[in-house]
Order: C-alpha cells, then structure tokens, then sequence
C-alpha cells in the first residue's frame, strides 16, 4: 500500500510540472510517504507538499490541495485529507486493509520478503572470537545479532556471505600454546610455577592431558631449564608479561619448531572445534572460516605493508614502522612492524581487509565487540590511504551483555577460566531464549540477560509470549478438526471488530517493518514487532470466539488468525528462533 501511495504521488507531481507549477519532478526516492501513529490521521501520511512549497512558490497548504486535486483514482484509497502546515493524510479502504491476510496465506514463508538489494552483495564478518577458549555469554551476543542482521539482508535480497576470521596467530595464541603445554608438564609430574598471566581454565587441562596421552613424555623438560634465568612473575613483584613473554620464546627454544607447532596446533584446533560446534547447535552457521595465520605465510601481510609504504604512508621511528594514520583522523600514528621485525595485529588486520575489498562485495559489516572501538578509526584510515574511500566498510559496535542469576552478575574472565560458556547458557536456558534475549535490545546499549526471566513460562518472559501465540492458533486449528470442520473460504468483510482492524493494520506493517529492520542493521526492531503482535493477538483471543457456529465470520476469524500465525513464524525465522505448535 505505500508504495502504491508513493507512485500516486509521483505522478501527481508529474501533472504539477506539466501544468507549470513546478520546474521539475523531484526525484521519487525524495518523496516520503510514512505511516501515521494516530488513526485519526489516516493510514499513511507525506510531507512532500512542505518539502517542494519553496520550490513551487506556493503555501504548503495550498499546494498540498493542488497535489490532492491531480492524485490519480485509486479504489483502494477511501479518502485524503489535508493536516497541519500541509501534510497529506490518506485513508486505506477497510477492503484494501483486509486484504493483507489474503496475501499472507498466499505468500506465506515468501510474505515481507523484497528484491530491495537484489545484485548486491554483502559480507558480515561476526563473532571472530580469538580460539583461546570456550566461546562464553559475552561472544553469544555478537553471534545472534550478527546471524539476524545477515539473515535480514537476505530477506531483503541481498547476497549474503558470513564469514568467522580466526584469531589463529600473534601473541594470544601463543600463550594459549604456552599454557597447554605447562599443565601438560605437571601431569608428566613436573612440579612448577603456573603464569599469572597464562590460560587457566579447565579446559587447558584437558588439552595438556590430550597432548600427553598422544606423546606420553616425549615434550617432558625439566622445570628448572625452563624457569631459569627469567624475568620473575608478578607474585614475585615482576611483570607478568614479560615473563609470559620469556616463557614463551624459553618453550619454543626448548621444543624446537615442529614441537611446538605440535603443541600450538593442538591448542588451537581443539578449540576451533569447539567453537564451530557451539556455534552451530546455537543456529550460526558460517560460509568462510577465514585463518589469519594464512595472511602471513601468504605474504598478505608484508604485501599490505608494502603497499601503504609505496603510497608514501609509512615511515621508520625507533627502529620501527608506523602507519601515518593521523592524516585520515586517526589520534595517533599506528605501527605495523615493531623494532624486533614482528608485524603487528593491526599489520594483519589491514592485510584482511585488503583482501576483503579484493573479493568484491558492495558492502562489507563487521561486527565487533565494543572494546574494539579503537581500532574502528584506524582500520578506515588504512582503507582511505589504500583506496581513497572507506565508505564500504560499515563497523557495528556490540555492548557488553552482564549475565545476572538470582539477581547477582555473573563474572567472566576468559584468562582466569572462571565464565559462563555458550553452551551453558544454552543448556540452562535453551537456544530460542538465549538467542531472543540478545538481541531484544540494540547493539549499542547494554543487556542485561536475566537467567530467571529467559527460564520462565510467564507473559513476561517475551519468547515464550511470542511463541504461545503460535501455539494458540495451532491448538484452536486443532480444535477446529477434532470438531470434524474445515476451514473454508471467510467473508473478510465481517471483520469489524476493533481487535480485528489492529491486528490488519499490524500485519501489514510487516514487509516495511522488515526492510526498516535490515537497512538500519536492527534485529531489535523485528523482536518488538512480534512482541506486539502477539500481544494483540493474546488480547484478541481473550476477547472473541474463533470456533462460533456462523461459518463465514469462523472462518474469516480463522483465517487472521492464520496470517497472525504465519507472520509470526516468519519473524521468528529471521531470528533463528522456532514457532512451536504445542506448548
């Protein structure tokens, strides 16, 4: 309906210019036609008479009269109306309005689904959590906002590619390699010092005690060749990282190469498994696991380096290489290859990014968590050096999500191994709570996740309410044939009750609340819409008879229940979320 209202505006502009009151017909993606809060004021309302009075030389009122007087006919439009300083009201005919449930029975997995992005591609990079360990509650955020925004574009006709960037070299990993193969040593019957700063978790034990049963003593080496002649840790009222740091280059001196990648290797495949397998029983499915270890046995990394030095923005300090990211609005200047030779994380996130650029997309998302806002301006400055233009890059910020049970927050701390994982969460309170609680709120603001409230069979929990809704039309279609009835054909038309014309005008929300949803990246959208709808079918059910003896309006009545029922499968859908027909 609005963009039926849209073309009839188009062309009423069209006559004003062929009359000579305008000296051009404004671009049509200029005029905005926007549904009305009040139904006092119609269905629909558009500003355009306001936006071209200055061009036309006329009152806006007056305008919008003449824009009135050359709309064509439309059935479907009952009546205009002229607002305020010059707003264009219009009705939709009670026929028109009903006939959104006819579409929906008919489209019904396809219904709200466009051709909006249709031959443009879009890559959303998302969850990308370094393999150091069990994902936890705070990457579960990340992983459903990023799979919903993904499946939104999709909707709308995007071409989609998810992609995982594995954190699989640098400093991290070699310290998850370190700790795996220090508990390894204590279960050969070592007896030695763990770092403060190494990995501390349950699951390092159960790797070290993989890496010795598959090769009994054969990585054993006595503690004192290790720990001596090192800086000392903190409890010694040292630095503990640069003992971590000595520790590691002691451990790769005593394994020797193919020892240690042995060891490095372990650590990060056992995790990555994990990780892909948590991710997947929780509904995230990626296209592209992409390895950053590849960008620099590959050369990409020296390549990007080589590249920026070329384009004159790179110059030597201290030994050093620094980016001169400063002259695209960075705070400071950013090195890319430290004094010792080592590129940086930033060298290879430049090189990634490059490389994404390369393989085409129109648009490229990634999704990061909020503590990386830092490098949102630096990773753009290379992308203005390099091209010119960042304006493909759209970098969306995820909060913090605090995990609270029986009213106190939860800690998390990947290194000391005392967090929540995902798969916790998902077993405590299942897949479709966990993965509806994290995005009911925008990325960019905090959640709380309230363990209880997600667990609860109560109106208040707003998954369950959603989902009841669906199970309450698929127990009435139920009722429906245990009373050996069918549904047959209903006459709309006695659709006259006032819950009735609000969930019609809800349902035809829709594909407009869809498209909203996927432009602005905001899978929260989509979760509110839902919550309405099933609460106004709750009210609905509560306050009318479905199976009533009047064939026609049983099955008229049915039949919006249907389409309640189909657009709230839809929704849930997107969002990875099941529509179950018993509860």
């Amino acid at each position: 309906m609005k963009n039926e209202i849209l073309n009839l505006l188009v062309k009423a502009t069209e006559q004003l210019a062929a009359d000579g009151l305008l000296e051009s017909v404004p671009a049509p993606e200029l005029i905005e036609v926007s549904r009305t809060r009040d139904a006092s004021h119609g269905d629909f309302a558009s500003n355009l008479a306001l936006k071209l009075a200055k061009l036309a030389k006329r009152n806006p009122r007056e305008l919008a009269s003449e824009i009135v007087a050359r709309l064509p006919k439309n059935s479907r439009i009952e009546k205009t109306q002229i607002a305020g300083p010059g707003f264009i009201n219009f009705f939709v005919s009670k026929a028109a309005a009903r006939s959104i449930i006819s579409t929906i029975l008919a489209q019904t997995a396809q219904f709200g689904r466009s051709d909006y992005g249709a031959g443009r591609s879009v890559q959303v990079e998302f969850v990308s959590a370094n393999p150091t360990g069990p994902l936890h509650v705070g990457h579960g955020r990340g992983a459903a906002y990023g799979a919903v925004v993904a499946n939104l574009l999709e909707a709308i006709g995007y071409r989609v590619e998810r992609e995982y960037y594995v954190n699989d070299a640098g400093r991290q990993m070699h310290i998850l390699a370190v700790s795996i193969w220090l508990r390894y040593l204590e279960l050969a019957g070592e007896s030695l010092p763990f770092p403060t700063n190494a990995y501390q978790g349950d699951y390092i034990w159960d790797i070290g005690a993989t890496l010795h049963r598959e090769h009994g003593d054969a990585y054993r080496v006595p503690m004192t060749e290790i720990f001596t002649g090192i800086p000392l840790d903190e409890p010694q009222q040292g630095d503990k990282e640069a003992h971590i740091d000595a520790v590691i280059e002691r451990a790769q001196t005593l394994l020797g190469a193919e020892r240690y990648r042995t060891v490095f290797d372990l650590g990060l495949h056992t995790i990555l498994a994990n990780i892909r397998q948590d991710l997947a029983s929780f509904g995230v499915e990626f296209d592209v696991w992409f390895s950053e270890r590849e960008l620099a046995e590959t050369g990409a990394v020296e390549r990007a380096i080589e590249a920026l030095q070329a384009a004159g923005y790179v110059y030597e300090k201290s030994g050093a290489l620094w980016f001169r990211s400063t002259e695209f609005g960075d705070e400071k200047d950013r090195v890319v290859r430290r004094d010792n030779g080592q590129t940086t994380y930033f060298a290879s996130d430049i090189a990634y990014h490059l490389n994404k650029m390369e393989r085409g997309f129109d648009t490229v998302i990634d999704v990061w968590g909020a503590d990386h806002h830092g490098y949102v301006p630096r990773v753009r400055a290379a992308l203005k050096a390099l091209y010119g233009d960042d304006s493909k890059l759209n970098v969306l910020l995820v909060q913090f999500a605090n995990l609270f049970r029986g009213g106190q927050k939860v800690q998390m701390s990947t290194r000391s191994g005392e967090f929540v994982t995902l798969r916790e969460l998902r077993d405590d309170v299942g897949r479709d709570a966990a993965r509806f609680f994290y995005v009911m709120r925008r990325h960019d603001q905090h959640l709380d996740f309230d363990l209880d409230l997600a667990k609860s069979q109560s109106n208040d929990n707003p998954v369950y309410y959603i989902q009841y809704a669906h199970a309450r039309i698929a127990s009435v279609m139920r009722q429906l044939h245990e009373k050996g009835l069918q549904l047959g054909e209903g006459n709309l038309t006695l659709l006259n009750d006032p819950h009735e014309e609000e969930l019609v005008t809800t349902l035809a929300r829709y594909p407009e609340l869809l498209l909203n949803a996927a432009q602005a990246e905001e899978p929260h959208q989509l979760a509110n819409y839902l919550r309405e709808l099933a609460n106004q079918f709750h009210t609905y059910y509560n306050a009318q008879q479905f199976l009533v003896d009047d064939a026609a309006l049983r099955n008229a009545r049915l039949s919006l229940c249907q389409a309640v029922q189909q657009v709230i499968r839809n929704g849930l859908g997107l969002l990875d979320v099941s529509a179950p027909e018993h509860m």
